[in-house]
Parts: C-alpha cells; sequence; structure tokens
C-alpha cells in the first residue's frame, strides 16, 4: 500500500512554495518600478505593519477551516482595544493584566458568535455580521467615542528593536503563526477542525462531537483579535473606537489567498502569514509608486477575485480527482 502521509504534506509544500514565488515576484516587480522598494527599511516597514492582521488571520483560519466566516473580527478588535484603554488610562493596569482583558473580551464575543451558530443552526455570516455592529458600538460606548492616548506603556510593541529594525509585535506574531500551525497539524483538535470543515456529518458519525469544537475556533478568532488589538493601538501609542474597521475583509483575503478553502477541510496557517505578507508588499509597493487610493483598492479587489477563482477550481479538481 502506497503511503497516504507523505503526498498530502508534500502538496502543502508545493503551496507554500508557490505562495512564496508569487510573493518573490511581486517584491521584484516593484523593485524594478520603483529604485527604493528594494531596502531594508521597506522590508522593516512591510514586517512593521502586519502583526494585527497576521494574528487575526490566524484565528481567521481556523474559522474558516470548518466552513465558517467571522465578519466581526475587526470590530471586535475595535471593542478589545477599548477595553485596553479603559483598563491601562482610566484604572491604571498595566499591559501585563490589560492585555489578558483585551483578549478575553474578545474570547466571549467569540463564545457569542459560536454559541449562536451552534445552538441555533444560524450561518456563522449571519452572527457575526450581528456582532461586527455589536462590538463596534461597544467599542464606541468603552471609549466614549473618543481616541484614549496611552503612551509608552505600549508603544514598545510597535517599535523598531535597536539594530534589527523589525518590532516585538511582529515577532510575536510570528510566534503565533509557529504555535497556530503546531496546533492545525499536530494535535487532535487541529485534525478534527479539518474533518468538520471537509465532512460535518461524516465528523459526528465518526463520534466527534462538533459542536464545542466549532465553538472553540471562534473563541480562537476573537482572542487573538484581542491580541491584534494591543499590535494595533502600539503603532499610534493609543487605541481609536473606529480601529479595525474592514480588517475583517483584509484577513479573509490574506487567508484565501494564503490556499485555505472557503468551502472548508483545507488551509494553512503558514499559506495565510504568506498571504498576509504579499497584500502588505501590494499596499506598500502601490504606495511607493505613487498608485492612487482608487487604483490600490481596484488592484487590491483583482487580486482577492483572481484567488478565490483559484480557489474554486482547485476544489473543482479535487473532487474531480476524488475516486
Amino acid at each position: 500500500m502506497a503511503p497516504k502521509s507523505k503526498t498530502r504534506p508534500l502538496s502543502r509544500y508545493g503551496e507554500s512554495l508557490g505562495l512564496i514565488t508569487v510573493l518573490a515576484l511581486l517584491i521584484a516587480v516593484f523593485a524594478l518600478i520603483s529604485d527604493r522598494f528594494f531596502s531594508a527599511s521597506t522590508f522593516n516597514q512591510i514586517a512593521n505593519q502586519v502583526p494585527a492582521l497576521a494574528v487575526i488571520a490566524v484565528g481567521m483560519t481556523f474559522v474558516i477551516i470548518t466552513a465558517g466566516i467571522d465578519l466581526s473580527v475587526g470590530s471586535v478588535l475595535g471593542f478589545a482595544g477599548a477595553m485596553l484603554g479603559l483598563s491601562m488610562v482610566d484604572w491604571g493596569w498595566p499591559l501585563l493584566l490589560a492585555l489578558p482583558l483585551a483578549m478575553l473580551a474578545g474570547g466571549l464575543c467569540g463564545w457569542a458568535n459560536g454559541w449562536v451558530s451552534v445552538r441555533f443552526a444560524v450561518p456563522s455570516f449571519i452572527v457575526t455580521l450581528g456582532m461586527m455592529q455589536m462590538a463596534r458600538g461597544l467599542a464606541y460606548l468603552g471609549t466614549d467615542s473618543q481616541t484614549k492616548y496611552i503612551g509608552a506603556p505600549v508603544e514598545w510593541l510597535g517599535a523598531p528593536i535597536p539594530g534589527i529594525g523589525v518590532s516585538w509585535a511582529f515577532l510575536f506574531a510570528v510566534l503565533v503563526v509557529v504555535l497556530g500551525q503546531l496546533v492545525l497539524s499536530r494535535t487532535v483538535f487541529g485534525r478534527y477542525v479539518r474533518v468538520i470543515g471537509a465532512n460535518e456529518e461524516a465528523a459526528t458519525f465518526s463520534g466527534i462531537n462538533t459542536r464545542p469544537i466549532k465553538i472553540a475556533v471562534f473563541i480562537l478568532a476573537g482572542a487573538l483579535a484581542g491580541l491584534g488589538a494591543a499590535f494595533a493601538s502600539s503603532k499610534l501609542a493609543s487605541v481609536d473606537p473606529n480601529a479595525g474597521v474592514g480588517l475583517e475583509l483584509s484577513a479573509i483575503a490574506a487567508v484565501v489567498i494564503g490556499g485555505t478553502s472557503l468551502m472548508g477541510g483545507r488551509g494553512s496557517i503558514v499559506g495565510s502569514f504568506i498571504g498576509v505578507l504579499i497584500m502588505a508588499t501590494l499596499e506598500t509597493g502601490l504606495a511607493q509608486i505613487g498608485a492612487s487610493e482608487p487604483i490600490k483598492l481596484l488592484i487590491t479587489g483583482i487580486v482577492i477575485v483572481v484567488a478565490v477563482i483559484i480557489d474554486a477550481w482547485r476544489a473543482g479538481k479535487m473532487k474531480r480527482l476524488k475516486p
């Protein structure tokens, strides 16, 4: 009998290699167009702008692999940021206490998303759309619709490390990506996530209790949005109730570009991270060559549509290959 375990890892490595090739080609194109692009400062700039999106993409990958979707993570980031600012500015808490509170706030929003979706069999698209509005409202209430300046206690997270150029936030985000990939590929939980996304009915018949797994991935997505709130606030040393607007769309785009199937059952945390880097490189490169905002939106939209088409083509091809 031919070993089955070797083909899937090789396939995943091939996908990652393809994504890295796309990223390298993108860098080469912008380096040819702009003589300022291929530099350490540009790469550090790209690295330091992705931490919040990267950790949110990790949580989104787990959700999408289960064939769900979370449209609330941007607003949950805003709400978690409001809790971060409230606890640090108004209550005088240190970051070591305020950060767990922000992640708890995000995790509770995720739990509500998962519980309602599972308990009442409501599509996660609808549930998280409602949470998107509720969390944004809570963000405004928590900050009195005003920006709260935190300052040095959080600013160090986003500041470049002397001699390295990247920030602590980026290094922590990379650590989250590594841990996320290990959980997805090396644990029973990760295996259940894939099985549920591929065929939930078959997973149930095989004895897997799908409900707690599906709720857990939403809790994870919410908690990581809380961590992303700290990374986002470190850029300007403040929390803004409008933080994270549209971030859910960027996260979904990065995850799909990274090879995770919107139909569930297949995906990679590392692939999603490379997808984040591709989007950040595209945004930075377009800004350096002087592209207008409408042009940037147009090109980014085209990239997303192409990624979805490739995902649909892949899914159709895999279905045809099944015996």
